[in-house]
């Protein structure tokens, strides 16, 4: 069995990213296997390009009349995303995983992490206490598959997303080991807070993983709160290695 990256793509903006994502990914000589799932929203032009770019691609759509363990979110809209996300733990075929959401970057071979055991993760920049959700290490299995949805219906998400849930549902994260805290330079997140510039100007070449949180994404053309390199460094992947595959019709990308 193998050790995979993991990711999401949910749109074709996503899916541009996605793309980046493995161009980086391979850009930065990993060994692990790349998958990325995707949903109906995503155009079939895009998604063929997915499977070119990644070893494995499989369709998840939280509401598959196939599955009865789907149909009880039918009445739960509001956790849509959140459980089409919980689907990589499902991906038993691996023996460890990395998820990465598709807004992410890398910038340096991170493989180390496989080496974290589950449930590892960054403290979140707005409330370190929590972890950011866009990274993090865990073991494929069906049982936390069935205990995270089972909690999903019961409990929701504090926040109407994915990292809410995760952070109730791991909710002694903090107090781990601190094996299972990740460094700031796996999910790098921009920051406003008058530390963050003087404190990236010293580690900000030890960055690994770069994270576009917000509204705001890099296939949007705008998304001036994050840095400036990891910006360029995004466009240069996308138009090297994606654009060209793309039509205009599913170009999201405003630059």
């Amino acid at each position: 069995m193998s050790e995979a990256w993991v990711t999401l793509a949910t749109t074709d903006g996503y899916a541009q990213g996605a793309l980046v994502l493995a161009h980086s990914l391979k850009a930065s000589g990993t060994s692990k296997k790349l998958h990325c799932m995707v949903t109906n929203y995503v155009s079939p032009r895009l998604r063929a390009e997915l499977e070119a770019q990644f070893d494995e691609v499989t369709f998840v759509d939280v509401l598959d009349s196939n599955d009865q363990e789907n149909l009880a979110l039918i009445n739960r809209p509001d956790l849509g995303v959140t459980f089409t996300k919980l689907h990589c733990w499902r991906l038993t075929q691996y023996t460890k995983c990395v998820f990465l959401d598709a807004d992410t970057m890398v910038l340096q071979n991170a493989d180390e992490l496989f080496e974290r055991p589950e449930f590892s993760a960054a403290a979140d920049i707005g409330w370190p206490d929590c972890f950011n959700s866009g990274v993090f290490v865990y073991v494929p299995s069906l049982e936390t598959y069935r205990r995270l949805l089972a909690f999903a219906i019961s409990h929701g998400s504090f926040d109407g997303g994915d990292q809410g849930l995760l952070n109730e549902f791991f909710s002694g994260w903090r107090d781990l080991p601190a094996i299972h805290r990740l460094p700031f330079i796996y999910n790098m997140t921009a920051g406003v807070f008058y530390s963050y510039a003087a404190a990236y100007r010293r580690f900000g070449a030890s960055t690994k993983i770069v994270h576009f949180i917000g509204a705001e994404k890099p296939w949007h053309g705008s998304a001036a709160t994050h840095q400036s390199e990891h910006l360029e460094k995004w466009k240069q992947i996308h138009q090297s290695n994606v654009a060209a595959h793309v039509s205009s019709r599913h170009n999201d990308c405003k630059f």
